[in-house]
């Protein structure tokens, strides 16, 4: 019976790997093992499972619904092995890989500048960020860590709050000297609005401190990037965390509208499984960020406008 478990926790590494790294051949190299013995062992676990963890053909490979669900925890369980091992072994530096989910815009322009001062100061963790403003479910995904706005709705997650996030209305001079300038939030509803297609589900409703005014336009993206050039590029009024336009705002390639009429800043979270053990290695990425966006007007309470 032991040699069965021990051979369990070898298949468990192979699939493991072979879902983050997409390859069977990938994961007989790092494991020094040949690619026949990953197949087998993989279809070992499946058989012992009594059902189909993988999707296989000559291209591609995914994971099933199934062997979702077993990845999250058959990783989450190796990195209990691995930190007790590292406990074990007296080594308290924070290690292994962190996959990180985040807004494109926050990963582009935030993260990914401060990542090499992380890297540097933990030398010994890896870092996966996956960018996108869609909603993910972390344990199916096998993720660590997501940073979302908003407030917390999933019972199964926990949240850290790491920041507050300013959004206001800006259009261009262009647009505002073919369209007029908008004094109220109801005039809105005269003026092109370009529509963020994930916010609130993409009803085209924008909140304001009276209360939520319905907007239309012709143009509607699901990137906050996009949205933010197709303001620059005069097609409408935009709706934008104000981090993101400081530098158009402080040249004035964009004006700030109705900031009297401005809702409050709303949370800028961390958001992790709460029945999964938070990795040594996704404490100190936190405690990183943290401090990222507090150096960050529009991100820690200092507003642009």
């Amino acid at each position: 019976m032991r040699g069965i478990e021990m051979d369990k926790l070898l298949w468990m590494r192979c699939f493991v790997r072979a879902v983050e790294t997409g390859s069977f051949s990938v994961v007989a190299r790092e494991m020094q093992i040949g690619q026949p013995n990953v197949s087998r062992h993989i279809a070992s676990l499946e058989k012992s499972l009594g059902t189909r963890l993988l999707h296989r053909s000559t291209r591609h490979m995914v994971a099933t619904p199934e062997g979702q669900r077993y990845y999250a925890q058959a990783r989450h369980a190796l990195d209990i092995i691995s930190q007790a091992e590292s406990d074990a072994h007296g080594e308290q530096d924070p290690h292994g890989l962190l996959r990180v989910a985040c807004p494109e815009s926050v990963g582009s322009e935030l993260i990914i500048a401060a990542l090499p001062r992380f890297l540097d100061r933990y030398p010994h963790v890896d870092v996966e960020l996956r960018l996108g403003d869609e909603y993910i479910d972390l344990v199916a995904e096998g993720v660590d860590i997501a940073i979302r706005g908003g407030t917390l709705k999933d019972s199964a997650l926990r949240a850290r709050r790491v920041g507050t996030s300013e959004r206001i209305c800006v259009a261009s001079d262009a647009y505002l000297q073919k369209h007029g300038l908008p004094g109220q939030p109801e005039d809105l509803l005269r003026h092109q609005c370009i529509i963020y297609t994930l916010l609130a589900g993409g009803s085209g409703a924008w909140p304001f401190k009276n209360g939520p005014v319905p907007v239309s336009g012709r143009t509607r993206l699901n990137n906050l990037d996009g949205i933010r050039r197709a303001v620059l590029q005069g097609l409408g009024v935009g709706y934008l965390p104000s981090w993101m336009i400081a530098r158009e705002l402080r040249t004035g390639e964009l004006r700030a509208l109705l900031t009297d009429h401005a809702t409050a800043p709303s949370p800028l979270n961390v958001l992790y499984s709460a029945d999964r053990l938070l990795p040594q290695r996704a404490g100190v990425f936190i405690e990183f960020i943290t401090k990222v966006f507090a150096d960050t007007p529009g991100l820690n309470g200092t507003s642009l406008v």
